[in-house]
């Protein structure tokens, strides 16, 4: 059984997502920024960073080099942050 409180437990379990994606590029990225910013999430931001931790890293790389746009079903004002991020 899990000892941590299941916020704490689910903010650990997001941070290491977020920093051992796979593509070095998304773990500055997106790791970067989940490092930098986790500690002051919301539990609605929490959840929407789950959700964003579902999408593949290459769409996710491609969005923020701009190659392509994000679409609507998977534009948020927190994606668009982590997007935004310079690592």
């Amino acid at each position: 059984m899990n000892s941590l409180p299941d916020e704490t437990f689910r903010r650990k379990r997001l941070l290491w997502r977020a920093t051992h994606r796979g593509i070095k590029e998304m773990d500055l990225i997106l790791g970067g920024f989940v490092t930098r910013h986790l500690a002051g999430f919301s539990l609605d931001e929490i959840l929407e960073l789950e959700r964003i931790m579902d999408i593949p890293d290459q769409e996710l790389l491609a969005w923020a080099t701009r190659q392509t746009d994000v679409p609507a079903v998977h534009a948020s004002p927190l994606l668009a942050r982590i997007l935004a991020h310079a690592p």
